[in-house]
């Protein structure tokens, strides 16, 4: 094994870097992806090493970067797309929505649309509205869309990768407040399949599902309550669509409660769906309602009052608590 320690951060660049090197099809697309490196220099060193035709800075147009890359991935290309900042996907939603998840079945299949769109997402780094937003519903609700987001440095490192390798486009979302958090990668061994769900921490107790930047929330909200005496699993959905209800449902019959986390709001978000799902597959084993926390159904507040807004500890740990009374 080749074990290394690196931020989440790294870990992508490295994930970059190395699909460029194995793969003479894979660009990198995106507004200041180049001499810059990106706003969180996520592709620092990529354009010096391998070329201003490879690591390509744009205009300042989201909807002409995907729409270029849809070309790209026409003519056999694989192109790996930066968003800068969540809030500024919209321009390139028409495209994303009406042409890139739509071309393969259209085609009845004939034709693959191996694009990834990265897209920093979620708060806690001091911003503003259009930089620290949670749009992954908007995008989980279009068939033909896979959506993933990884939690720590290792599934940064393999699940990019595997989102390139991927002939169906990916919606990669990276929690930004994230970046710098170190783990140990293996380099040399994927961890598992792209869509897999992975039990974070084992419990008995009561499930805890998150993603991206609340998997972290989760793991101290449940060692938090372990010094209580309760038991609870953390379950890393890893990947919004699909949703691994398969491993989610193993995890709920053992522990006949659940709690969904997210940062976006809860309101017609990631919860929804899992909450009705679980209930649809789990009911004869549940003993309490599946509960959901996450934002406020409100625009992003400013960056004095995101620490109000955004789930933490304690509303994680009342869901716990309110789920373990029934």
């Amino acid at each position: 094994m080749a074990i290394e320690k690196m931020s989440i951060a790294k870990a992508l660049n490295e994930s970059l870097r190395k699909a460029l090197e194995t793969d003479p099809k894979v660009l990198i697309m995106g507004e200041d992806v180049g001499k810059l490196g990106g706003v969180f220099r996520i592709t620092d060193g990529l354009q010096k090493d391998f070329g201003e035709e490879r690591v390509i800075d744009t205009p300042l147009a989201e909807s002409g970067i995907v729409g270029t890359a849809i070309g790209l991935a026409l003519r056999g290309y694989r192109p790996v797309v930066e968003i800068q900042f969540d809030g500024f996907v919209f321009p390139a939603y028409d495209q994303i929505v009406t042409q890139l998840a739509k071309m393969h079945a259209r085609a009845l299949g004939k034709i693959k649309m191996p694009v990834v769109i990265r897209i920093p997402y979620a708060g806690g780094i001091g911003a503003v509205e259009h930089h620290s937003e949670s749009p992954e519903a908007l995008f989980a609700h279009v068939p033909g869309l896979k959506v993933v987001s990884p939690s720590n440095a290792s599934d940064a490192y393999w699940m990019l990768q595997q989102a390139i390798l991927s002939d169906d486009p990916v919606i990669f979302f990276e929690p930004k407040r994230r970046y710098w958090d170190k783990g140990e990668v293996d380099v040399e061994a994927i961890p598992g399949e792209l869509h897999k769900a992975r039990v974070a921490r084992s419990g008995t107790d009561i499930t805890l599902a998150a993603y991206g930047p609340m998997v972290k929330v989760c793991l101290e909200a449940a060692a938090a309550a372990a010094e209580e005496g309760k038991s609870v699993e953390v379950v890393d959905l890893r990947s919004m669509s699909p949703v691994d209800f398969d491993g989610l449902q193993a995890s709920v019959e053992r522990t006949r409660r659940l709690v969904v986390v997210h940062e976006a709001p809860v309101f017609l978000g990631m919860g929804s769906e899992i909450a009705a799902r679980i209930t649809e597959r789990c009911f004869y084993h549940l003993e309490a309602p599946v509960l959901r926390v996450g934002g406020f159904h409100a625009p992003y507040p400013p960056a004095r009052l995101e620490d109000e807004y955004l789930p933490g500890l304690d509303r994680v740990l009342d869901a716990v608590d309110r789920s373990l009374a029934y």
